[in-house]
This record gives C-alpha cells, structure tokens and sequence, in this order.
C-alpha cells in the first residue's frame, strides 16, 4: 500500500472508511493546488532535494520515504534531480559522504536535521558553495517532525511547504 492507501485501510478497521477516504482526496486536492502554486513560483524545471543529517551521515531520499517526499515529488509532482532519482530507486534512500552532497543537491533543498546531530559541515566552503545554499534555497526542517507520513504530520509538511515556497 502507499502513504495514503494505508489511511483508508486504517478507516476501514476503525468503520470510518468514508471519513478517510474524503481526507485522503481532500489532502491530494490541496497538496495539487500547493504544486502547481510552487512550479508557478520556481520554474517548472526547478528540482527539490531531500537530505537529511543524522548520526555523522548525510542522506539524500527518493519519493516515498518520509521527510516531507511524498508531497514534494508525488502529489506536488515537482522534480527530483536525476542522481538523487537514481541512487534512491532501490531502497528509497542514498548514503552519501559529505563532499557529494553538492551532485545530489537540488536547486531548492529541504534540510532534515536533528539536534542532536552533528551539521559542523554546514559551514564548509563545499556546502556554502551549493548553489541552493548560496541562493537561501534551503528549508530546515526539525527531524522528527518530518520522520512520517500520518495526517497530523503530512497536513504539517503540507503547511510548511506552502510557507516556505511560497511566503503564505
């Protein structure tokens, strides 16, 4: 099942299928509307990146793997760059060493970071030069905040997005 598809199934069991079921066509409605809003505003052609720091690791993510992905690249259908759609069509993630991180970044970034992570290479010369860096392209996001893909935390993810590609 996919991110949303396990929301019905969960109404089904809890005999509110129809309450679900018009979340779930509420919710891609509005994350369409956002969609289309943010290609309008960024360029139809502009690619979003995922990354996350946790642990001394830097993580790119593909489409369906939490951190807001979901909404950017399948309901939103906005671009993933080609080498994060690449190292990510197995497992739905990629490891990749801090000095990558400029081949995998997108022109917009959104940041998963974790407090108690270590981000001291946030102020290397190889990330400040990325060209979404240099251009405050980059949306951080609180870790566990946007771990998963619940109501609560997808009409969250849904909200910042609007925010932070669009000001409203």
């Amino acid at each position: 099942m996919d991110y949303l598809e396990q929301h019905i199934e969960i109404g089904k069991l809890l005999n509110k299928e129809a309450e679900a079921t018009a979340w779930v066509e509420d919710f891609q409605q509005r994350a369409k509307e956002i969609g289309d809003d943010i290609k309008a505003e960024i360029g139809q052609d502009a690619t979003i990146s995922a990354i996350e720091t946790y642990d001394k690791q830097v993580y790119v993510f593909g489409e369906n793997w939490g951190r807001g992905t979901e909404i950017l690249y399948q309901e939103m259908g906005l671009n993933m760059p080609e080498k994060v759609k690449e190292a990510t069509t197995e497992a739905g993630y990629y490891a990749l060493s801090q000095e990558l991180l400029p081949e995998y970044a997108g022109d917009y970034i959104v940041f998963s970071q974790y407090d108690e992570g270590d981000n001291a290479f946030m102020e290397t010369d190889t990330y400040q030069n990325i060209p979404a860096v240099a251009n405050d392209h980059v949306f951080k996001v609180n870790g566990y905040e946007f771990n998963f893909n619940d109501p609560l935390t997808l009409d969250y993810q849904l909200n910042f997005f609007k925010k932070s590609f669009l000001g409203e």
